[in-house]
């Protein structure tokens, strides 16, 4: 990557990443919201006092991570097949781990961006009225959008852990990356799983299993390994 690229993907991506952990000025701030129990995205629901303040730290994260996965992409791709040749430059298997991982990080900041634009009615994990609706089908329609939003977010995140990491590690890239990427991966595939199984409790009238804890762990590791990733950009050196 040119430096220039690398130190632009890389504030992006840090910034992002700072965006992206917004949600733990409920330590500082009076919510009204169980952080064990509730939904990160509860706290920019629309009938909550600082919704407007989470939605909009959540479309800055997208939009930085959005445009931080461009920029890598773009860089990534190299340089063009020489004029006059008849068919493009194939990628090799490091470029393509790294091209599926850019662009698994771009579906994860276009869909947080997404996310931020389409923010529940109410909270249903503190709201009893709020959840009866929700299991009734009396809630907006935002409310399945969200949860599309939401689904394909983690799972470009995720994906974009994976491959980015297995690109560090496999070719010598990203030192940082290559030597922390694994262990976040395994964290965060733990805490996806936490937070899918404290779902499936709660939709089933089991209680929440601890989902607020889950899930704020599974988000937490994602800006965590972007801020590793933003910091390997910044140490490798131009090719």
């Amino acid at each position: 990557m040119p430096g220039k690229v690398t130190k632009a993907a890389a504030v992006l991506l840090g910034l992002g990443a700072l965006a992206y952990t917004s949600w733990v000025l409920e330590v500082l701030v009076r919510t009204g919201l169980d952080p064990v129990r509730t939904y990160v995205s509860e706290l920019a629901a629309a009938d909550q006092p600082l919704g407007g303040l989470f939605r909009a730290t959540d479309l800055v994260a997208g939009l930085l991570v959005l445009a931080g996965a461009l920029t890598g992409l773009a860089a990534s791709r190299g340089p063009r097949s020489p004029r006059g040749s008849r068919s493009p430059r194939r990628p090799r298997p490091h470029e393509r781990w790294a091209l599926g991982g850019w662009i698994a990080l771009a579906v994860f900041g276009a869909a947080t961006a997404v996310d931020s634009r389409l923010p529940l009615s109410c909270a249903p994990t503190a709201d009893p009225e709020c959840a009866a609706r929700e299991t009734a089908g009396l809630v907006p329609a935002t409310h399945t959008a969200h949860a599309v939003s939401s689904s394909l977010a983690v799972t470009g995140a995720v994906a974009a852990m994976i491959a980015l990491t297995v690109a560090a590690r496999r070719y010598g890239r990203w030192r940082p990356l290559a030597r922390t990427g694994p262990a976040l991966v395994v964290l965060e595939l733990a805490a996806t799983a936490w937070t899918l199984a404290a779902v499936a409790a709660f939709e089933a009238g089991k209680g929440t299993w601890a989902l607020g804890a889950g899930q704020r762990l599974q988000v937490l590791l994602v800006a965590v390994w972007l801020a590793v990733l933003a910091a390997s950009l910044v140490r490798e050196r131009p090719r």
